[in-house]
C-alpha cells in the first residue's frame, strides 16, 4: 500500500502534459459524463476531472451521491438515480458513467438498470469480479457495513455490504452486461488497494492497462487519453433522442 503514497507524482506529472489542456485528444460535444467516486471519498476528490472533461466538450456532472459509505443500493436509488435523470433528460443522450474503484461497481450495476439511458461505463481500479482488497481496506469495509446495519436497522438486507446480499445494487451486478452499453475497465498491476485481476473482464478490447496508483487513477494522464478516446468512439455511436423533457 506504500505504494499509494505516490499519487502526489501523477497528479503534477497530469499538470505538465498537454493532455491536461485537453490538447492532442478527441473533443466531446456536450455528452454527459457523470463521475462516481470510490469508497471513502466524495465527489471533491473527482474535482480535476471533472474540470477537465469541460476542457475537451463534455457537460460533466458529480454523482451526487455524497459520502461513498453507504449502502450503494440506496445510494443509486435515492441519489444516483436523480443526476442520471437529470443528465438524461438535460442532453437528450445516454450518459456515459466513470467510477472509480467502488464507484466503478455502482456505475456497473446503474447500467444494468437503465441500459437504455447509459452510453458506456469506464471503471478505473474496480473489482467488479469479486471482493479482494487490501486487509486494511477490508476492516475499514466491515466498520462502515456495521454502521450501516446499525443506522438502517430493519429497512435494509442483513447481508447489505457483503457479496451475499440480495438487493437490486448486488444482483445487477450478476447479471449479464447490457449488449449495447460500452465498457472500458481501466487498472494498474501496481495497485496498492484492490487486486488488480478482480478489476478486468478478460477481453483485451475491454481492459486497458496503464502504470501507477489505485488512487492516482483519476488523475493519471494515461487514463485521461483513454477516457477522451474511448468517450469519443462511444459518443458517435450513442443515439441522439430527440424533444425529451425532464417529468414535471
Amino acid at each position: 500500500m506504500w505504494q499509494e503514497l505516490l499519487v502526489g507524482f501523477e497528479l503534477v506529472q497530469l499538470r505538465l502534459t498537454s493532455i491536461f489542456y485537453g490538447l492532442g485528444v478527441p473533443q466531446g460535444h456536450g455528452e454527459a459524463v457523470i463521475l462516481i467516486p470510490g469508497f471513502l471519498g466524495t465527489d471533491a476528490y473527482l474535482g480535476v476531472l471533472f474540470s477537465w472533461l469541460r476542457t475537451v466538450g463534455y457537460r460533466s456532472y458529480f454523482s451526487g451521491i455524497g459520502w461513498n459509505a453507504e449502502c450503494p443500493n440506496l445510494l443509486i436509488r435515492r441519489r444516483l438515480n436523480d443526476t442520471v435523470t437529470r443528465a438524461f433528460y438535460a442532453t437528450g443522450r445516454r450518459v456515459h458513467l466513470v467510477g472509480h474503484s467502488l464507484g466503478g461497481m455502482i456505475a456497473r450495476s446503474m447500467a444494468a438498470q437503465r441500459p437504455g439511458e447509459i452510453a458506456s461505463v469506464t471503471t478505473l481500479g474496480s473489482p467488479f469480479r469479486g471482493k479482494v482488497a487490501h486487509a486494511n481496506v477490508l476492516r475499514a469495509t466491515d466498520a462502515i457495513r456495521n454502521r450501516i446495519l446499525r443506522e438502517h436497522s430493519g429497512h435494509i438486507l442483513p447481508g447489505c455490504y457483503t457479496e451475499s446480499c440480495t438487493c437490486e445494487f448486488v444482483a445487477s451486478l450478476r447479471d449479464e452486461f447490457p449488449d449495447d452499453v460500452a465498457q472500458t475497465a481501466i487498472y494498474t498491476k501496481s495497485d496498492g488497494i484492490v487486486d488488480w485481476r478482480y478489476c478486468v473482464t478478460g477481453n483485451p478490447e475491454i481492459d486497458c492497462e496503464v502504470a501507477g496508483t489505485h488512487v492516482g487513477l483519476v488523475f493519471n494522464p494515461a487514463v485521461y487519453r483513454l477516457l477522451a478516446s474511448r468517450l469519443a468512439v462511444t459518443s458517435k455511436t450513442a443515439p441522439t433522442l430527440p424533444d425529451i423533457r425532464l417529468p414535471g
